[in-house]
């Protein structure tokens, strides 16, 4: 009973010492585990894939650095996803931050990634508008309403791809990151659900949010990325289809799963371990009792 007594007093100190090992150690070792796609995830690559080459993607990036971890990975697939079908990006968000979030995107995937690409013919950055669900409200039906420039001032009648754009309708498909209010739940509202015949919306979201959207599945949204997961099932899609996006170099979400993946397996083992022996330690008592 000595090993029993040392494991209900144990300090938690140790505890906190197994996780970081487990964290740690998955990072360090870098192998990934095979991530099966679900069909939320193929429904938002499906979408995206069967468009026609050159199509009209709004890329709408709501969140802030504090998501960028869940989001981040998201947000990079589908801008190499566009990158291969030479879609056209729209890139937007109703967070003042999401304009960081938007030019580390590209900067990384289309300057450095694919610097053959065309500012104004084949991206554009139309950046952050105050307002929240009021500029979801207004782009609906009035896009250079509010977007008369990009974010670095260019008049949007000037940008070619902007100039036969009236509003969110002629887009093709709208691509949300949402970390919370404004978001998923707002271009819901105000975007695809007054507009259903005009208006394809899918989402990714932080894990949190992911249960709040399912029942708006499979009509005002077509598909749904659920934080780190949906991002690494996004890239799995992703490599199957083009397979130089599966070097290690390209699946971050997939080399995330492994520290989670251990993490809770580690904090499923510890709920056991603890029932075990409260159980255990609860019946001892008993047989002691006179």
């Amino acid at each position: 009973m000595a090993i029993l007594d040392r494991l209900v007093k144990l300090d938690r100190r140790w505890i906190f010492l197994l996780m970081f090992l487990c964290v740690l150690v998955p990072i360090l070792w870098g192998r990934t585990f095979p991530e099966i796609t679900t069909p939320l995830v193929d429904r938002v690559f499906d979408a995206v894939e069967n468009l026609p080459d050159g199509s009209k993607v709004l890329m709408a990036l709501d969140y802030e650095p504090a998501a960028e971890g869940e989001l981040g990975p998201m947000s990079t697939a589908f801008t190499r996803h566009c990158i291969e079908k030479k879609h056209k990006m729209y890139f937007l968000t109703t967070w003042p931050l999401g304009t960081q979030m938007i030019a580390a995107v590209i900067d990384r995937e289309i300057k450095d990634g694919a610097p053959h690409l065309v500012y104004g013919e084949d991206y554009v950055n139309l950046g952050y508008k105050p307002g929240y669900e009021g500029v979801i409200k207004v782009i609906v039906t009035d896009l250079k309403q509010l977007y008369t420039t990009d974010h670095f001032g260019t008049s949007t009648s000037d940008i070619p791809m902007c100039k036969d754009i009236q509003s969110v309708q002629d887009m093709n498909i709208i691509l949300n990151m949402s970390a919370g209010y404004a978001g998923t739940r707002e271009w819901v509202q105000y975007a695809s659900t007054p507009f259903p015949e005009t208006i394809t919306l899918a989402s990714g979201c932080t894990g949190v949010q992911a249960p709040l959207f399912y029942p708006y599945l499979p009509k005002q949204l077509i598909g749904l990325l659920g934080a780190i997961k949906g991002a690494a099932e996004y890239e799995v899609a992703l490599a199957a289809k083009y397979p130089k996006w599966g070097r290690p170099e390209y699946t971050e979400a997939l080399r995330r799963m492994a520290p989670q993946l251990w993490g809770h397996l580690l904090v499923l083992a510890l709920i056991i371990a603890g029932n075990v022996l409260y159980f255990v330690e609860r019946r001892r008592r008993r047989g002691h009792r006179p």
